[in-house]
């Protein structure tokens, strides 16, 4: 019998040519926010490049570079270090670690770095208890090493990153079949070098991928490097926008942004040329854990679980205390409005982003021509682009409609339509969905490619179209692959922070801004409330993502 390929499907389907152009318009209008950055640091109104070149841009460029190359390090190390231990390891307490490695992920990095500043700084209760404990007096009689620095950014990104790797590794290294490190074993390796000369490197891509996303996520972050006084070129966006005055400069900024994030990944890609690793028989075997016992299996066990008591555990009961501690001063009308917002944000976000990412889908299952994965894979570059860019992408365009329309309105009709879209929920949404329409896109891609395309073929004989097949057949069918897209959506326009300071329309005030300027005024108790709130709802993709790993290993397509 022939196997039925999605070629064969596509062409038997010419109805599919309306998904097609809906995909590419979605691409085109995904894309406007970048090419409107792109023109408009080309062709600014007041050109003050030679300026920001002289000045300001080396040390934020410096700063984004130290920064990253800091975050690299250590979520390398600890990634692939608690990836290989819980995977190729038996040690007490390993089938615990090996979903509650990933907690640290539902910990935005500007809250964690707001917990530790609390902790740690001179008022703080650790520097008290120290100065108790010894009779120092003042700060000058001892040393202490100073939270808010790039050093401190580093180790807070580091803790809330690492998942990204630890991921894809361990999933990695789940697949690899016992044969492959037992002939390492044959020719002399020892269980140190068949890690680094062997299985380290058949996870390079896996491990690549997790790395380039920690990466994107270091470029996006603002409430930590802000708080830090670390100025990257994140901060510079909201430097040049807010101090200088200058929509243009920002633009240009942000392009240097962009231009790294295309070198990333580049890079990543580059990376895995010619890299292709397979299995050569069906008989795989998993490979047997090595039993750690004694000092052994308690030092593995004591490094599973350091990054997990001070990545989740420590700022999580801090927030815990301070929410129960001040629970009727925090559980307000102003917190329920706060909570209420986030939700309808998140929630419409969601919605939409899974239903454009659902379209793209489709059109590519329909008619899977170059033209069509072409605009499927630009509009899903979104969440490459840090969310400070983004937010500057979007005010530019909506800003010049707007003032278009209210000019041809004040000149034809005397009125003034103010704004009709820039400083509204509707750029505050068109951001999200452009920033996170590539997790719901993967999410319902990978859905839908189990679904065999010889169903499309029967819906078809039944007099079924494409709308209806969508409908009646394929979404029934990928319920909780619809269900992943909008959750990981949900939690991900919960946590972002930088768009949203910059697009929320006046009075308009979300779980994370709440945070962030409450936080930056020393005032953590007042938001404890708030912050823990963005954790726990950070929980559910951490529990998707564990069983997705444990069911079968992790989607590496992801960039």
């Amino acid at each position: 019998m022939t196997d039925v390929t999605p070629e064969m499907t596509a062409r038997a389907r010419p109805a599919g040519a309306p998904w097609s152009v809906l995909a590419m318009a979605v691409a085109m209008v995904v894309m406007l926010p970048t090419l409107a950055i792109v023109w408009v640091a080309f062709f600014p109104a007041e050109n003050i490049w030679p300026h920001l070149l002289e000045t300001v841009l080396p040390v934020y460029l410096r700063n984004t570079l130290v920064l990253m190359c800091g975050v690299g390090v250590g979520v390398l190390a600890v990634g692939t270090g608690g990836a290989w231990l819980v995977a190729m390891c038996d040690f007490p307490g390993r089938r615990m670690f090996e979903w509650a490695l990933l907690l640290p992920l539902a910990m935005p990095a500007y809250v964690i770095a707001y917990v530790y500043t609390d902790l740690l700084e001179y008022a703080g209760p650790f520097q008290t208890w120290l100065r108790t404990l010894f009779g120092w007096r003042a700060k000058t009689d001892y040393w202490f090493l100073e939270i808010r620095s790039m050093g401190g950014a580093v180790a807070m990104m580091t803790l809330v990153l690492y998942p990204y790797v630890y991921a894809m590794a361990r999933a990695a290294f789940i697949e690899q079949s016992v044969g492959v490190l037992e002939v390492s074993r044959t020719l002399g390796r020892g269980p140190w070098r068949a890690f680094f000369e062997v299985a380290l490197p058949l996870a390079r891509p896996a491990v690549m991928v997790g790395l380039t996303l920690a990466l994107l996520e270091t470029l996006n972050d603002f409430g930590t490097v802000d708080y830090f006084a670390v100025r990257t070129l994140t901060a510079g966006i909201f430097d040049v926008w807010y101090g200088m005055g200058n929509a243009g400069g920002a633009a240009q900024v942000a392009v240097v942004m962009l231009v790294l994030v295309l070198g990333l990944i580049t890079l990543e890609r580059f990376s895995r040329r010619r890299q292709r690793f397979h299995h050569t028989t069906s008989r795989v075997r998993p490979a047997a854990r090595q039993r750690l016992s004694g000092w052994a299996g308690a030092a593995a066990a004591g490094l599973c679980a350091l990054p997990i008591v001070i990545g989740f555990l420590l700022p999580g009961g801090r927030l815990a205390y301070y929410a129960v501690v001040h629970f009727e001063r925090s559980w307000s009308h102003a917190f329920l409005e706060l909570a209420a917002n986030s939700l309808t944000m998140a929630a419409a976000a969601a919605v939409i982003a899974t239903t454009v990412g659902l379209a793209m889908a489709y059109a590519c299952r329909l008619r899977p021509s170059p033209a069509v994965r072409g605009a499927t894979r630009l509009a899903t570059l979104g969440y490459a682009v840090p969310g400070a860019v983004l937010a500057v992408g979007v005010i530019l365009p909506l800003a010049a409609f707007d003032n278009i329309v209210d000019g041809a309105a004040r000149a034809y009709f005397g009125l003034s339509t103010g704004l009709l879209l820039s400083g509204t929920v509707v750029a505050l949404l068109f951001a999200y969905t452009v920033r996170f329409v590539t997790a719901a896109h993967g999410a319902v891609d990978a859905g839908l490619a189990k679904i065999t395309p010889s169903m499309d073929m029967a819906a078809r004989t039944l007099g079924k179209g494409p709308g209806q097949t969508l409908r009646l057949v394929h979404m029934p069918m990928m319920r909780g692959s619809l269900l992943t897209a909008v959750i990981l959506v949900f939690v991900d326009t919960m946590k972002e922070l930088p768009a949203t300071l910059v697009l929320r329309p006046f009075n308009f005030e979300t779980l994370a801004t709440h945070v962030y300027q409450f936080a930056s005024d020393e005032m953590l108790e007042d938001c404890a409330l708030a912050a823990l709130a963005i954790v726990l709802t950070g929980i559910l993709p951490v529990i998707l993502l564990s069983r997705t790993i444990t069911g079968g290993g992790a989607d590496r397509r992801v960039l």
